[in-house]
């Protein structure tokens, strides 16, 4: 199994963590990583094919919102939380704020859908 690439913590740039968690699905994942911590990948999305997760886990890891390790035979995915809050102090919380205040935001069992 190759190991996933992550950038370093000084190459995390907001333009691309913003653009990570403006997809519902991504969204979604991060929410679930900040709230139950790390998880392994096939345990967040339910219903969407595995090329399809590859993706998101991609764009996540590579913008610098979610650490990815191998374990196994998969991979556990976990929030890259104080990375994160040492680069955007306050980001966030305030984009967990805001998903959860939204009736319609995307809780990870709608997002499937």
């Amino acid at each position: 199994m190759i190991t996933p690439q992550h950038p370093d913590r000084h190459q995390i740039r907001l333009e691309n963590v913003l653009a990570a968690l403006g997809h519902p699905m991504r969204l979604a994942v991060l929410r679930a990583l900040a709230a139950d911590g790390e998880r392994a990948c096939g345990t967040l999305l339910k219903g969407v094919s595995k090329s399809t997760l590859t993706h998101h886990w991609r764009v996540l890891r590579d913008s610098g919102v979610i650490w990815q390790r191998p374990h196994g035979r998969e991979n556990l995915l976990s929030l890259r939380r104080e990375d994160l809050d040492a680069r955007f102090p306050g980001l966030l919380d305030a984009l967990l704020g805001a998903a959860a205040a939204d009736p319609a935001g995307p809780a990870p069992e709608r997002a499937a859908g």
